[in-house]
């Protein structure tokens, strides 16, 4: 079997992720529902995040979703607010209402309430937006609430750094 490898700090990521985007030139957005802001907290938290980071969105309720962002209440309603259908309507949204060109979406329950079979605790759709197009990943993670959003958090800025296009 492999060695596992621990997963990289949110710090380093945001690092990484800065040098990156300022080395393409780009702009990046957050649209954030259990996350509740920690990914744009996160990014600006690095000093001269203003050379690479444009604008954060906070949707948690399905109307911010709506409102914000121009999710279809008719898509929520259909797949729910927890959803691949959401997640990447969220990303394309931060897009439309930004000047960035990228963008990350996050919306899953971080529980320990909310849950449901379909959709346990630690259920997290991703939703990123390039130049390239709309990409979208599901993810379940183990732990409590703040595990849950940690991991969140450190997924949503793996999966833009991955994404973004060659420079």
């Amino acid at each position: 079997m492999p060695p596992t490898h621990p997963p990289t700090p949110i710090p380093q990521l945001v690092e990484q992720l800065a040098q990156a985007l300022k080395t393409r030139g780009l702009m990046m957005a957050t649209a954030e529902s259990c996350t509740g802001g920690l990914i744009a907290g996160a990014c600006t938290e690095l000093s001269g995040s203003s050379e690479w980071f444009e604008r954060g969105f906070v949707t948690y309720a399905d109307a911010a979703k709506t409102e914000m962002l121009d999710v279809p209440a008719a898509l929520i309603g259909a797949h729910g607010a927890v959803s691949e259908a959401v997640a990447r309507a969220m990303a394309a949204g931060a897009l439309a209402h930004s000047q960035a060109q990228v963008s990350v979406a996050v919306t899953g329950v971080a529980g320990p309430t909310g849950g449901s079979a379909e959709k346990p605790v630690g259920t997290v759709w991703f939703g990123w937006a390039t130049p390239e197009g709309v990409f979208s990943e599901h993810r379940r993670f183990d732990g409590d609430r703040a595990a849950v959003r940690q991991a969140t958090v450190a997924h949503a800025l793996s999966g833009l750094l991955a994404r973004l296009p060659v420079a």
